[in-house]
């Protein structure tokens, strides 16, 4: 039961503890104990907090037994990237530079997680400062693949998606500023979305761009982030980039099915460069929402080439800034790879800046959304490269444009979701994207959802 108890879905757990079948403490201890087994292999995990933990599930054991219930994440076992803050728990963002910092108190999402009822059983491995898609890192360890340990998880929340998929966390929060809860959402196999600009509060988030960051939950089916993306989104007037409007019931209409569902398949930028396997099995996906009642239809997408470059450069001037306090006069305190990024990013004029940020204004002032003029949502691949080895990714200036497609949803504020389609023949999983207008979560969610009632269950990694 207890190996079992862990598989489940964040409503199926929620059920057995609210009729009181299942207690919280027996979640947690099951997660736990998976954590102590997968640990010291995958690496998913910062810092693990169980007593922290043990105590909060007892404590909402206590209130479910009282009739408190507080909904579907109460006493659920969750985990947060390094980079959002917890109040007497170290906040890294996976740097030597963070290593020993303890914040006062908690970021505005992880508060949020704790309101809903949420057990934190700790914080997740990443990219050294969020700046990297590959989750390598020299300060506390590489996290690992478990598809193939071999190979990377992405970034830069990979342990956000591993912790996920191998059944240490029911749901994760991540960051995502060039795709970085989407990239690693598709290496390892789970669902990961991206919501609109200012749909949930970076409060408490260490930054890497301000104008691009998001978070956004990961969890191992669409129905379940939408859960937690309930839970974290709204209004914080101490986010001045937050969005002071209500969150849609996000669960509403999502298991329509792929029926009536009109999907644009983008002609331009997509399919450049895309490996020819994942581009095949992106487009069988998509081919399988057709023969579902989805409506397909090419479109045309002229701007994704503007926006692909113009979030490089808003990501580069900005990332740069928020390290002018401590790069490069402590360099050396910062691991090669971030330190090569950093050291190029001076590449970006003020100019180029600043017709990038007016790129950027125009798109989420409607410009982006013109692209959906007829349609609900945009599918295309989530990542369309392969999976590099660990090894690969420490090479410093090693080029990639893995971030070449999700990006642009970063600077246009869209929300977007990747879906696991399949896996290469070398065993990685393929994310298959769906990105909606402004603040239509429901439509990329509903999008999600219906590719999985057609997908059917997708697995998880081998026990090795």
């Amino acid at each position: 039961m207890i190996e079992e108890i862990t598989q489940f879905t964040i409503e199926e757990a929620a059920e057995l503890m609210r009729s009181r079948r299942v207690s919280p403490v027996t979640l947690t201890e099951a997660a736990l104990a998976r954590i102590t087994t997968l640990e010291p292999i995958l690496n998913a995990f910062i810092t693990v907090t169980a007593d922290a933990a043990r105590s909060e599930a007892r404590r909402a054991e206590t209130a479910i037994a009282h009739g408190e219930y507080r909904g579907p994440l109460h006493g659920i076992p969750v985990a947060v990237k390094d980079l959002f803050a917890t109040a007497g728990v170290r906040t890294t963002a996976g740097s030597r530079i963070l290593r020993d910092w303890v914040p006062a108190e908690d970021a505005t999402v992880v508060r949020r997680l704790r309101d809903a009822g949420a057990v934190l059983l700790g914080k997740l491995g990443m990219h050294e400062f969020a700046y990297g898609i590959s989750s390598v890192n020299p300060h506390f360890g590489d996290v690992h693949n478990p598809w193939d340990r071999s190979k990377i998880p992405g970034g830069s929340s990979g342990g956000s998606a591993v912790a996920v998929v191998v059944r240490e966390a029911y749901a994760t929060l991540g960051s995502d500023t060039g795709g970085s809860v989407r990239i690693p959402a598709s290496l390892c196999g789970c669902v990961g979305l991206k919501p609109s600009y200012g749909r949930a509060s970076l409060v408490g988030a260490v930054p890497l761009s301000w104008s691009l960051d998001h978070p956004g939950p990961l969890a191992r089916s669409a129905r379940d982030v939408a859960i937690v993306l309930s839970a974290t989104a709204g209004h914080d007037p101490r986010d001045p980039a937050s969005a002071d409007r209500p969150v849609p019931d996000l669960l509403t209409g999502i298991d329509t099915g792929p029926r009536g569902l009109r999907i644009g398949v983008p002609k331009e930028w997509v399919w450049d460069e895309c490996d020819r396997e994942i581009a095949a099995l992106v487009r069988l996906a998509i081919e399988a929402l057709a023969a579902g009642g989805a409506e397909v239809r090419e479109v045309s997408w002229p701007h994704a080439a503007d926006y692909a470059r113009a979030a490089a450069q808003v990501l580069a001037v900005e990332a740069r800034a928020y390290h002018d306090a401590t790069f490069p006069g402590r360099s050396a305190e910062y691991g090669p790879l971030i330190r090569a990024r950093l050291e190029s990013s001076g590449d970006v004029s003020a100019d180029m800046y600043a017709r990038a940020m007016r790129l950027l204004i125009e798109a989420r002032a409607g410009g982006a959304d013109a692209a959906l003029e007829g349609i609900d949502v945009l599918a295309m691949p989530t990542v369309p490269s392969r999976a590099w080895t660990i090894e690969e990714a420490k090479v410093v200036g090693k080029p990639s444009e893995w971030t070449r497609i999700t990006r642009i949803f970063d600077l246009t504020g869209q929300p977007a979701i990747s879906v696991p389609c399949g896996r290469t023949t070398d065993g990685i999983p393929v994310g298959l994207q769906f990105a909606a207008r402004l603040w239509d979560e429901r439509s990329a969610l509903r999008a999600a959802r219906g590719y999985e009632l057609v997908r059917g269950p997708f697995p998880l990694p081998p026990e090795r």
